[in-house]
């Protein structure tokens, strides 16, 4: 692969550098998904953006943590899997989920199951799935808002695997500790 910049808020482009002190102050450090993608300013402020926007849906943190991490882990990406285990544990998200995502296990109650298999119909069928597993998610609780929320999600970590695998992006040394490999 092509040697990317781990970028700082002094080599970055000048557009980028506002951004990676958003970084800072919401992270309280740069992370390397970040350095990396800061190479190219529209796509970290894209990235960050969809992040909120993200965080600020009718899904709780145990339910954002089944999108994000279904599709790290459908996606393979060595980065974001690791990431979003040490995110999942800040949030408070119970470790029985984390390790059914990591693991591809059995999630412990049906409904977060359902969120599961909607989120990877999404992404392995790009978007073009039947009424049927559209019906199902709606039977499991779950609402049409929440089905385009599902796609803002699949938006955000498309961006971010899809970088991960370009640059084979470092896992920042707080996540090392929740390294992953996809069995198989």
């Amino acid at each position: 692969m092509s040697d990317f910049t781990l970028h700082d808020k002094t080599t970055a482009p000048e557009a980028s550098q506002p951004l990676l002190q958003n970084s800072l102050d919401g992270f309280g450090m740069i992370p390397n998904l970040h350095a990396v993608m800061a190479e190219a300013p529209g796509l970290l402020a894209g990235y960050q953006q969809l992040h909120q926007l993200f965080t600020e849906t009718s899904f709780d943190a145990d339910e954002q943590t089944v999108v994000w991490q279904s599709i790290n882990v459908e996606h393979a990406c060595h980065y974001c899997v690791p990431a979003h285990t040490g995110i999942a544990k800040q949030m408070k998200v119970d470790d029985d989920i984390t390790e059914a995502l990591r693991n591809e296990t059995a999630l412990p109650t049906a409904k977060l199951e359902a969120l599961r298999d909607f989120t990877l119909s999404v992404v392995r069928e790009r978007g073009r799935v039947g009424e049927d597993v559209v019906q199902r998610f709606l039977d499991a609780g779950y609402t049409k808002r929440q089905v385009l929320e599902v796609v803002l999600g699949v938006a955000q970590k498309t961006m971010s695997n899809y970088v991960n695998h370009l640059a084979e992006t470092p896992v920042d040394k707080p996540f090392q500790k929740f390294e992953w490999h996809k069995a198989g």
